[in-house]
């Protein structure tokens, strides 16, 4: 393994030992406290049955480069990933216990031009599934199904 490798590695775990850490203390916080919980996602993985098509199809899509890892024994590949900012960062993730699926949780990555985004899905063999909709103060949304088969879904805010 790479030092970058390395490093990616590190920082994606002392993210996750951050949010376990911050669990904790909200959990022992919140038996005398309303429980408060902002922007509580971390991290996620996006499952995937061919790791090249799906990075090919993620990077055109979302103009990016993704980092291929073995992690675990797993095959990744990391979303860029920068401290401090917000929202989370993640990976698609291949091996025994990831399946794709449009059903169950559905991620949304905000993105400043949801149709310019839904054109290349398309463009990349993804299949729009939602198309964009304004939903008022919240901005608008859209989904699509990625070269795996799986929902993900945009969002961009007013």
């Amino acid at each position: 393994m790479s030092l970058r490798a390395i490093g990616r590695f590190v920082r994606i775990t002392a993210c996750l030992a951050a949010s376990a850490a911050w669990f904790a203390s909200a959990s022992a916080a919140a038996e005398t406290a309303p429980r408060l919980m902002a922007n509580p996602v971390s991290y996620f993985e996006i499952p995937v049955a061919d790791m090249a098509r799906a990075v090919r199809f993620y990077e055109a899509v979302f103009e990016i480069d993704l980092e291929r890892q073995q992690i675990d024994g797993y095959d990744m590949a990391l979303f860029p990933f920068a401290p401090g900012a917000q929202g989370a960062s993640g990976a698609l993730a291949k091996g025994d216990v990831y399946v794709p699926a449009k059903t169950g949780p559905i991620l949304y990555f905000g993105v400043a031009d949801i149709d310019a985004v839904l054109a290349r899905a398309a463009a990349n063999g993804g299949k729009i599934l939602y198309p964009k909709k304004d939903v008022g103060a919240f901005g608008s949304v859209a989904e699509f199904e990625d070269s795996e088969g799986n929902r993900i879904a945009l969002h961009t805010p007013k």
